[in-house]
């Protein structure tokens, strides 16, 4: 059960190489699901977390804890009392005094932390970078990466030539819309996820944020590409809904090294 354990780890991210999307095959899951439809821009889709949901915002916000920067304003909770807007917190107070380097690195421990000893390697056994383990794990990221990312569905993408259903497109990413920060959703989720399938797992993985409407594509089975080529290295800040943003750099500055 390594996938599992882990798949419950991943964020979000734009157009880094434009792939060929012809949604079709929808997993619906019954957990979390948003009170409505989700919120415009700027505003916060309402979930209804339950006993699931919790324990994983729980566990992974004592997870990256170990690295978050001190607070006068955090409180220290129980395992019981970690909700949303704490886990990202958390992730805001990694961010402090990292470079975009040193915040992914922190994001590849914290996922290392996760697995049980060998679990790379064994995942690479069961699941070798083919087709069907590309739309295995697709179908996976529906109900077990629910919590993290909102509501999605498996789509049908184009790799290298061939279609399959190895996409996965997130409707409204919950991380991206409740940190409104795009550093965080690049360094903290996109980067780090990408390569620790890709580098770790052996399946790659590229993600593909819409910073226009906070929706994310997932391509397993489609390498990333380079930083300097993918759009998300030039994405400005969200001036107007992020805590940390500065409107005079065309970038977002936590995109910078």
């Amino acid at each position: 059960m390594v996938l599992l354990s882990f798949q419950a780890t991943q964020l979000i991210v734009p157009q880094a190489q434009r792939v060929s999307l012809r949604s079709k095959q929808s997993i619906r899951c019954g957990i979390a699901e948003p009170s409505g439809k989700p919120a415009p821009l700027g505003q916060k889709t309402k979930y209804n977390d339950g006993f699931f949901e919790k324990a994983f915002m729980t566990l992974f916000a004592r997870k990256m804890e170990k690295f978050a920067a001190n607070s006068p304003k955090a409180e220290k909770k129980g395992w019981w009392e970690h909700d949303y807007e704490s886990f990202v917190d958390v992730s805001k107070r990694v961010m402090q005094g990292r470079s975009r380097i040193q915040q992914q690195q922190v994001v590849r421990e914290v996922l290392l932390s996760m697995l049980p000893p060998g679990a790379p390697a064994q995942f690479r056994k069961l699941f070798p970078p083919t087709k069907w383990a590309a739309e295995f794990n697709a179908a996976l990221t529906v109900p077990f990466f629910h919590w993290l990312v909102g509501p999605s569905e498996v789509i049908e993408v184009e790799v290298n030539g061939e279609k399959q259903q190895s996409g996965v497109h997130i409707k409204k990413c919950r991380y991206l819309e409740n940190s409104g920060c795009v550093g965080m959703c690049v360094n903290m989720c996109k980067i780090p996820t990408q390569d620790f399938f890709t580098n770790e797992f052996g399946l790659p993985l590229t993600m593909i944020p819409n910073f226009e409407d906070m929706s994310c594509e997932m391509v397993y089975g489609q390498v990333p590409p380079p930083f300097e080529e993918d759009p998300v290295s030039t994405q400005p800040c969200y001036a107007e809904i992020c805590s940390m943003s500065n409107p005079s750099s065309s970038v977002c500055p936590k995109l910078q090294a």
